[in-house]
């Protein structure tokens, strides 16, 4: 509880009341009117002020309140958080709540007004939209409760700082396994793909029905059982899909008040939780001038805890990235063939073509994706018409390195390297669809 005077505020009424009696007092000056009369007002107003501080302040705790934030939020997505307030007081009070969140956020219009009823509880809901990973410090949540005739206001702090730490999209991560569940990944962006040929890993023998394929016939059990029996197979489980995300000073370009880096890490945790769902193992690779972690390939329960508590840390740095030693170290450690997608970003076909020694080496031992991203804002430039000389220099270089982007695809395809050139927010969709397709293909 704070004290008294650091409590009490006075409002914008209680000073044009004053104002008022002020002018009062020099008008009656001028034109002769006694001076007792505005005195009399005066005393009126002091009295009134007094009812309003006595009817704030002569309940202990008139107001209480809480705020609801989870443990951790989730980067890039909208995370629900809500105040609760509720009244102590006989009367209808109305009050001003200030909430402090985070600097990081930038917010500082979270201010709240209205009237609470005596012994009634509302609630106030919000959205907060962090863009960086990290630990975020929240403060305290004020309450101004304004008194009887609003002269006066006295102010509750509660002190409910926390500090709570934002990982990647573990919302959309749970979206996804919601709607996997119900079968509605359309919703999503996921495309269904049909899955070419026939699957190869046996999973049991069962009775023919119509429609079964005649092919899957097993004569052996058919002769021993005295009815027709056919073998069923299924994917091939428990291969090797391992995230590889650059984090050198590539991944540091901005796009929607979050980095590249962080999108990579957002699609990084949707693929290995896709890839877990369906059987196989993932892994993760973080590398920049030298390989930093290496999270090796597993289907375990407590795997997909392992890599989001990975992914938290990742930072991106200014140094350029070794693609030598990084191919160096796969080549050491990744002994079994494996689905392997590389998240960077090239933008221009001279320092892809850096790299496409190392690249091309790795597609000969593993099925190598390479995500790097498209720069949105050159759409808007190419869509605009130039009015003079320097737009017409910036259509060009637009045109140019959209062109070059075009070309690194073409470029690592003819080296057996797949590719993705996708816009910052539709990575994930993409690279989820790119690894079911590569499912559906039977080349994983």
């Amino acid at each position: 509880m704070i004290g008294f005077f650091k409590s009490l505020y006075l409002t914008n009424r209680f000073f044009v009341a004053f104002a008022a009696c002020v002018v009062g007092l020099i008008l009656s000056y001028i034109f002769g009117i006694p001076i007792a009369v505005m005195l009399t007002v005066m005393g009126v107003l002091t009295v009134i002020f007094l009812i309003d501080t006595i009817s704030v302040y002569k309940v202990k705790n008139g107001v209480q309140a809480y705020r609801s934030c989870p443990d951790r939020l989730s980067n890039g997505d909208n995370n629900p958080l809500a105040i609760y307030v509720r009244s102590n007081y006989a009367f209808t009070i109305k009050i001003t709540i200030v909430e402090e969140v985070p600097f990081q956020f930038q917010k500082r219009d979270l201010i709240y007004h209205t009237s609470l009823s005596p012994d009634k509880q509302e609630v106030f809901y919000y959205n907060l939209r962090p863009t960086e990973r990290g630990s975020y410090c929240f403060g305290n949540v004020n309450v101004f409760a304004e008194g009887l005739f609003g002269l006066m206001r006295r102010r509750y702090i509660f002190d409910f700082r926390k500090s709570v730490a934002v990982y990647p999209s573990f919302i959309e991560m749970h979206k996804y396994e919601l709607l996997a569940a119900s079968d509605r990944l359309t919703e999503y962006g996921v495309k269904k793909i049909r899955r070419l040929g026939h699957a190869t890993e046996f999973d049991h023998i069962k009775h023919y029905i119509a429609g079964d394929d005649p092919r899957t016939i097993n004569y052996k059990a058919t002769a021993r059982t005295g009815q027709l029996m056919v073998n069923t197979y299924h994917e091939e489980k428990s291969q090797p899909v391992y995230c590889l995300i650059d984090k050198g000073r590539t991944m540091k370009m901005p796009f929607d008040e979050m980095t590249l880096l962080d999108y990579a890490i957002n699609s990084t945790l949707m693929v290995c939780s896709t890839a877990l769902n369906k059987g196989d193992k993932a892994g993760v690779i973080t590398f920049s001038n030298n390989v930093d972690e290496i999270l090796p390939a597993d289907r375990q329960r407590q795997q997909r805890n392992k890599i989001l508590e990975m992914l938290y840390a990742q930072k991106t740095d200014f140094k350029e990235s070794d693609y030598e030693r990084l191919y160096a170290t796969i080549r050491r450690k990744l002994t079994q063939r494996s689905l392997i997608i590389l998240y960077t970003n090239f933008e221009t076909v001279t320092g892809m073509r850096r790299q496409l020694k190392y690249l091309s080496s790795l597609a000969k031992d593993h099925l190598v994706l390479v995500s790097f991203f498209l720069n949105s804002e050159f759409n808007n430039i190419l869509e605009n018409t130039p009015v003079d000389i320097e737009e017409t220099f910036r259509k060009g270089m637009a045109e140019k390195f959209s062109n070059d982007k075009q070309l690194i695809v073409k470029e690592l395809n003819r080296y057996g390297i797949h590719a993705i050139l996708s816009k910052p927010e539709n990575l994930t969709i993409n690279s989820i669809n790119k690894y079911l397709e590569f499912k559906a293909r039977g080349l994983l």
